[in-house]
């Protein structure tokens, strides 16, 4: 992903036609050159442009009508949609037009067809209907020259000039329908009237046309403003409607709004507390709110993986046209429900696992076994490979290995691996991982209680340390640091009848005072530790510091971890701003008015670089820190929380902690935390088949290369979502394959394979690859590309990517797939 933090940004420059959306961010819709619409110009669903001013009454102006939108583009070619049907008559104007009148003409070049008499009977008889005039014209007796009337006293009236025959620039009319008319008057060429010119005014009922242009079949020109002759004797070729207001705009019909509570009820409904199989390729799985039991048969769970659609497009065409990110976000540690069948362990021994030579895949039930079973060929890189000899088979009559259905890998699409000696670091097993509590005693925590709290509520959690087998003892050991300025690091060996304190003063350079009986094994050293529980609000009572340090201290427990030579989570309660002269100081920069401004990225981006260097050395030792935070005031969350993301770990906030308000949370999420499953020194790599690739990684990692994800823990909360584009063209037939493999450390020292492999289907077609998407995904997806992009964008523009990347999506399905409606509809789900 780029550093905007948008991979699926769309070309706005290139738009596409028949979308009727507004100008996106970067770029316009068609040509500037054309500032306004043509008279007629429909966008799709037939509704006029709402903001368009159709000047197509008898009384056009000399240039051609304003307006904002642009026309729609394709290829570089103009493209306008001819209407059916006149939409109805635009509203009224009531400003003057924009053009000279036309001057009026004299009564020896334009001879009166009519005598006078019939010219006044015809006045009269239309001021006594009452009409209604549209814009540009005038009732008789108070227009300019040329109208019906003249004052009293004057000579014979000149002949009405029809003011479709205007000179300068005219509109073109449109074709002929049910609406405007067949039998209307044509329009004359543009330009002015020669000098010996017959101008006539419309005919009156059973009255034929006189000199001039010869009577035929013609187009009218475009329907004036205003209410329109409701009569036979209106102007033809015009719809007959009453004077009175225009009919109002149609608006969005909420009915017609997809609810997605509803639509999360029927799924609810039809789907839930059902068996879902995996063994469909493609098949979409329910919605995250639905309860049900997935059986795995070949693909994993959704628990573990989802996709944001399960049918991807063949092309990288197709997918920039769709506008639909192609993504999966994996929780390989994720909880499973009582009632499913917990992950199978594959032990192979020292052969390890049965691996493609050439990817690298791990064995899977993509594998294809061939000859007699002797060789296998990968569902990934289509590689053949030699069956090693502890794994040969016989194949039954369908090509199958007869123990198909005893091994978990080659029947199941999650399961896990005992990893050999070559997964581990240096080529040893991995000792048991260690937590270690760092409690924050400066003046503030020590009088509000915290201190105190958090000592007794250690006494209990720590009971109810992780353990690899619920009857076995925890493997788990424990470590105890307090600090303010400077560091205090506690001796709680088994033997000692009290604790120890050592106290380090050089936080520039923190080193570990102690190695035997700073980690050790709760249940061995209960009463020291129990002894020193009770002791540190003591211990700390009278003292009055209030600066802290914080840095230091997560640089002090990956060192212990370190010296250990074991993985380990930090859980660290800290209260305030850390303003002590350490590596990691930080100040108050908590400015308002730099909220939206191009300058607000600043404060969602670390103060110094010390963090995120801190933050990857913890990852590259296997250290995972958890964060309390129990701020009164500004405390700079974006600095402090680096390490924590980075990490794997979680960062809890309770903002002016009040103990009888919120102690019963903190409490809550404590145990949760110390209890909940979770792996150590995490590797993940994600494969797939040949025509596409994982190109960007979301989440708490850490990134060296393009291909591993380290994480210094990952546990049943945490999720990685995964980008994929297009390298080559899928095929319809053979599908898209995903493996993902995580190598970690168990709770009890054991390091392990977790696979999981999922089978999408391909599709040539835009309405597949729409009816199989994953709303949650998608979400999850660009929250976390948004999230990515705070740090280089400002807010505003990132707002305006989101919105244009949906208008985008919806716009291709509305175009492609949707059924036809109205343009004030919304496109059904």
């Amino acid at each position: 992903m780029s550093q905007q933090g948008y991979v699926a940004t769309p070309p706005y420059s290139q738009s596409q036609s028949g979308m009727g959306l507004s100008p996106p961010l970067y770029g316009h819709y068609g040509d500037p050159s054309h500032a306004g619409a043509p008279p007629g110009a429909i966008r799709p669903g037939g509704e006029p442009f709402p903001s368009a001013h159709f000047t197509q009454g008898l009384s056009p102006c000399s240039q051609p009508p304003c307006s904002e939108y642009k026309f729609l583009k394709k290829g570089g070619q103009g493209v306008a949609r001819v209407p059916t049907a006149f939409p109805g008559p635009p509203p009224a104007s009531s400003a003057p037009p924009s053009y000279a009148p036309y001057p009026p003409a004299t009564q020896s070049s334009y001879p009166s067809p009519l005598p006078p008499a019939s010219v006044s009977q015809l006045g009269r008889q239309l001021d006594t209907m009452h009409i209604s005039y549209g814009s540009g014209m005038a009732p008789p007796g108070q227009g300019p020259p040329g109208s019906l009337s003249a004052p009293s006293g004057q000579g014979p009236l000149p002949p009405l000039q029809p003011s479709i025959l205007q000179p300068g620039s005219q509109v073109l009319p449109p074709p002929p329908t049910t609406l405007n008319g067949l039998g209307a008057l044509p329009m004359p060429p543009p330009g002015p009237a020669p000098p010996n010119a017959q101008l006539q005014p419309p005919p009156l009922p059973g009255q034929t046309l006189g000199s001039g242009f010869p009577p035929q079949q013609g187009n009218y020109g475009p329907q004036m403003p205003g209410a329109q002759l409701a009569y036979p004797g209106g102007f033809p070729g015009g719809p007959a409607q009453m004077a009175g207001p225009p009919p109002p705009q149609r608006k969005l019909d909420p009915d017609a709004v997809p609810s997605p509570i509803q639509v999360i009820e029927n799924d609810r409904v039809t789907r839930g507390g059902q068996v879902y199989a995996t063994s469909t390729r493609g098949q979409v799985p329910p919605l995250v709110t639905t309860d049900c039991v997935v059986q795995d048969q070949g693909n994993a769970s959704p628990r573990y993986i989802r996709c944001t659609t399960y049918c991807f497009p063949c092309t990288a065409d197709m997918a920039k046209q769709a506008q639909i990110p192609l993504a999966a976000v994996i929780t390989p540690f994720a909880t499973v429900p009582s009632n499913e069948t917990p992950l199978y362990l594959v032990n192979h021994g020292e052969a390890g696992p049965v691996r493609c030579n050439r990817c690298k895949a791990y064995m899977c039930p993509f594998m294809q076994f061939i000859e007699g079973g002797r060789r296998f060929q990968c569902g990934f890189c289509s590689c053949v490979n030699e069956v090693p000899p502890f794994y040969f088979q016989h194949l039954d009559h369908v090509g199958r290995r007869l123990d198909h259905g005893e091994r978990p890998e080659l029947s199941l699409g999650s399961y896990e691996y005992v990893a050999t000696l070559d997964y581990c670091r240096k080529n040893k097993p991995p000792n048991a991982p260690a937590f270690i509590f760092m409690i924050d005693v400066s003046y503030s925590n020590i009088k509000s209680g915290l201190v105190r709290l958090i000592c007794e509520e250690l006494k209990t959690v720590l009971e109810r340390l992780p353990r690899e087998e619920p009857e076995a003892p925890s493997a788990v050991r424990v470590g105890f640091v307090t600090y303010n300025k400077v560091l205090h690091f506690f001796n709680v060996k088994s033997n000692l009848a009290q604790p120890q304190m050592m106290v380090v003063t050089d936080v520039a350079e923190v080193f570990v005072p102690l190695l035997d009986g700073f980690l050790v094994n709760y249940h061995e050293s209960q009463s020291v530790i129990h002894n020193l529980l009770d002791q540190i609000p003591e211990m700390f009572a009278d003292s009055n510091e209030n600066e802290t340090v914080f840095a230091p201290v997560i640089q002090a427990g990956m060192e212990a971890l370190k010296a250990a030579d074991c993985p380990g989570k930090l859980f660290i309660f800290h209260s305030s701003l850390p303003t002590a002269e350490a590596p990691g100081k930080l100040r108050n920069r908590d400015d308002k008015k730099l909220i939206n401004t191009d300058k607000e990225k600043v404060l969602f981006q670390p103060q110094t670089s010390v963090y995120d260097s801190l933050a990857r050395d913890c990852v590259a030792h296997g250290c995972c820190v958890t964060l309390f935070l129990f701020p009164s005031q500004y405390v700079d969350v974006a600095s402090l929380g680096l390490v924590p993301q980075l990490t794997g770990g979680t960062l809890y906030k309770y903002n002016n902690f009040q103990m009888h308000l919120d102690s019963q949370q903190f409490l809550n999420d404590l145990r949760n935390d110390i209890e909940k499953k979770i792996g150590f020194d995490a590797i993940m790599r994600v494969r797939t088949s040949t025509g596409f690739r994982a190109t960007d990684f979301f989440g708490g990692i850490v990134m060296n290369n393009t291909t591993d994800v380290e994480m210094a823990a990952v546990d049943c909360d945490k999720a990685v979502t995964v980008e994929f584009k297009h390298d080559d063209k899928l095929s319809e037939d053979s599908g898209a394959l995903i493996q993902c493999a995580v190598l970690y450390t168990t709770i009890g020292g054991q390091r392990r394979l977790r696979i999981h492999n999922l089978a999408l289907s391909c599709s040539a077609q835009l309405a597949d690859l729409y009816k199989s998407c994953e709303t949650d995904a998608l979400i999850n997806f660009f929250a976390k590309s948004a999230f990515k992009a705070v740090l280089h964008q400002p807010l505003k523009l990132i707002r305006e990517i989101l919105v244009n990347q949906t208008s985008h999506m919806l716009a291709c399905y509305r175009k492609n797939c949707a059924s036809p409606s109205a343009a004030s509809q919304v496109s059904p789900p």
